[in-house]
C-alpha cells in the first residue's frame, strides 16, 4: 500500500491558461497533490495537454459553449473508470461534473469535480442552479451507493452558513447566500440517522472544511477582485470537499492555499488541499 496519503486538491482556475500564466505550474508542481479537480478551466483538452507535463494524466469535459466552465481531473495516474452523466436527459450539465474513480493501494476512491452556476437571484441563471442542484440531490446518494470512498469537490457556488461568508448580512438577497439555495446543502450534510437536524432528511455527507476549522469565521477560499477584498480577507468560502463519512474519517490535514499576496494570487480562487489517509 502507499505509504503516504492521497492528497488531492480542488481549485477553480478562473482559466487556466491564464491561470498557468500566473504561476498555477509552480504550485502544481511543488504541492505534491496526487489527483487536482479543477473548475472553470475555459479552454480546450490541447490546452491542457500544453500546460501539464506529460506525467499527468488528464480528463476534462469542456462546457458546450466554448471559453465557459469546463471541469478536469489531473492525476498522477491514469483513471480507473470515468462518468461524466449527470442529471436529467434534458439538462446541459457539460462542463459542470465529471467523476472518476481511483486506485489507492487497495482502496477504490472516487472523485466529483463540479461546477455549480453562480446563479442571479430572479433570473433565468437562477433556475439553471436550482436545476443542478435538484440534480445533486439525486445523484449524491447514487454517489455514495457506488463507492462508500468517494468525494465530490469544487466551486459549488453557496455559502452555506453565516460563518462561510465574511459580509454575510449584506448578501442575504444575493445569490449565493439564498436561503433556498443554503437549504440544499442542509440535504446535502445533514445526517440519516440524526432527527435533531434536518428532520433526518439529510444524505450525510461531511463538510470537511468545517468539520476541520471548527466553528470560525471561514476560512475563505474566493475573495472579490474588486476593492480590497482579499486585502481584508473579506471572503466568501464557496470552494468544499464533501466527503462519504467512511472518506472523512480518514483526513489528516485540511489546508487553504491562500497566497501571500493579492499580486501573487493566480486564481481569485484558493486550492483546497486534503489528505486522505487510506
Amino acid at each position: 500500500m502507499p505509504s503516504k496519503p492521497l492528497r488531492i486538491a480542488s481549485v477553480n482556475v478562473n482559466g487556466i491558461r491564464a491561470a498557468f500564466r500566473k504561476g498555477m505550474g509552480e504550485w502544481l508542481e511543488s504541492r505534491e497533490v496526487d489527483i487536482v479537480a479543477v473548475q472553470e478551466v475555459r479552454a480546450e483538452t490541447s490546452d491542457i495537454e500544453a500546460l501539464v507535463d506529460a506525467e499527468w494524466s488528464i480528463l476534462h469535459d469542456p462546457a458546450t459553449a466554448k471559453g465557459r466552465a469546463g471541469v478536469a481531473l489531473l492525476s498522477r495516474a491514469p483513471a480507473r473508470i470515468h462518468r461524466v452523466t449527470f442529471g436529467p436527459d434534458d439538462f446541459d450539465s457539460a462542463g459542470r461534473w465529471l467523476e472518476a474513480d481511483y486506485e489507492w493501494g487497495d482502496k477504490l476512491v472516487t472523485v466529483v469535480s463540479t461546477y455549480v452556476h453562480s446563479g442571479e437571484a430572479d433570473t433565468p441563471k437562477q433556475v439553471e442552479k436550482y436545476k443542478f442542484l435538484d440534480a445533486m440531490l439525486v445523484h449524491l446518494p447514487l454517489v455514495q451507493e457506488h463507492n462508500p470512498l468517494a468525494v465530490v469537490m469544487g466551486d459549488l457556488n453557496v455559502g452555506h452558513r453565516r460563518l462561510d461568508i465574511k459580509n454575510w448580512r449584506g448578501n442575504q438577497k444575493r445569490a449565493g447566500f439564498l436561503p433556498e439555495e443554503r437549504a440544499y446543502f442542509d440535504r446535502f450534510l445533514g445526517a440519516e440517522d440524526d432527527p435533531d437536524y434536518n428532520k433526518g432528511a439529510g444524505l450525510g455527507f461531511v463538510d470537511v472544511g468545517r468539520r476541520w476549522a471548527g466553528e470560525v469565521e471561514g476560512p475563505y477560499t474566493w475573495w472579490s477582485q474588486r476593492g480590497k477584498a482579499f486585502d481584508t480577507d473579506t471572503g466568501w468560502r464557496i470552494d468544499y470537499q464533501l466527503a462519504t463519512p467512511e472518506l472523512a474519517a480518514t483526513v489528516t490535514d485540511y489546508a487553504i492555499d491562500r497566497a501571500p499576496s493579492w499580486d501573487t494570487r493566480w486564481s481569485d480562487h484558493a486550492p483546497v488541499v486534503v489528505d486522505y489517509a487510506l
